[in-house]
């Protein structure tokens, strides 16, 4: 699954500044048990472009007629609400496009901010760090002030080591916190808790959701992906990987920020009746190769 560890910041080789094509396919499907009468639907499943990530192609499409409002939200990221014009006992809404991406080491440059840096000091309940988060953050940083680059590789690292990928033990509302003392958890999970503790030591962090191209050749997949980015005096917001333990790269596309998992999740919305909710997700994230055609000569 890791496509090899990469430290944000280093010199790039030129056989990483080759672009890459990512092509996605992500069906989100809510089933209900009795028809809602009322539905909303906040969707930040759009990616926009900057240096090292540029849309092709993109389109949302709900199963379900309705309106589709596209607008941008308080941290810049596109956010598209929807609305059903009826009664619906179930819905998918489909996203497909093709983004290329190529490394930047890690650092980000060219991306909309619309709060100044220090926003991103904010906790909040699902990223408050504890006594041993905490404890934790200060024994694997070392002297942030010194070099706070190498410091948040050693937290990442340390998150990386510490922590267990595990889809079992946790759910959405899990906290930073409970994952910590669990020591396992998903991606959101390993990235609240690397957020957690790079704030507690004065760091501008924030939450990412995307998606993750994998290198070992697995296209299907059970959920989008989430990483953290941090500020670095002088270098700029760099992305942070915990559960691959590497910097954000070429393999990483990234769609909306936010505080925690809460302000960048891919769908929130409201619903009026429909008792309980089942949620199905079907995701295919893979390389898509140019296809050249040869001309004939006169």
């Amino acid at each position: 699954m890791k496509p090899g560890r990469r430290r944000a910041g280093a010199r790039q080789a030129a056989c990483n500044l080759r672009p890459m094509r990512v092509r996605i396919a992500h069906d989100t499907t809510y089933r209900y048990e009795r028809p809602v009468r009322a539905l909303v639907q906040a969707l930040r499943l759009t990616p926009r472009d900057h240096d090292g990530q540029h849309v092709r192609s993109w389109r949302i499409e709900p199963s379900v007629d309705g309106r589709l409002q596209p607008r941008e939200d308080a941290l810049g990221n596109i956010l598209h609400m929807f609305s059903a014009d009826r009664a619906v006992e179930g819905i998918t809404v489909r996203v497909t496009g093709e983004v290329e991406t190529s490394d930047a080491s890690g650092v980000l440059r060219g991306t909309v901010e619309r709060v100044p840096d220090l926003f991103y000091l904010r906790e909040t309940d699902l990223t408050a760090a504890d006594t041993a988060i905490a404890e934790f953050a200060a024994d694997v940083a070392g002297d942030v002030a010194a070099d706070p680059l190498a410091a948040l590789h050693r937290l990442l690292d340390g998150v990386h080591r510490e922590a267990t990928f595990d889809t079992a033990p946790t759910h959405v509302a899990t906290t930073a916190r409970e994952a910590f003392a669990l020591r396992r958890g998903v991606c959101q999970d390993l990235t609240h808790i690397f957020i957690a503790a790079g704030r507690h030591l004065g760091i501008p962090a924030r939450y990412v959701s995307g998606y993750f191209f994998r290198s070992d050749g697995v296209v299907e997949q059970d959920a989008g992906h989430a990483w953290a980015e941090a500020k670095v005096p002088h270098l700029g917001w760099i992305g942070f990987d915990p559960a691959n333990g590497i910097s954000a790269a070429e393999s990483h596309v990234r769609v909306a920020i936010g505080l925690d998992y809460l302000g960048a999740a891919p769908v929130r919305g409201t619903r009026q009746g429909g008792g309980s909710e089942r949620l199905e997700v079907k995701l295919r994230v893979e390389e898509s190769r140019p296809q050249f055609q040869l001309q004939a000569q006169d």
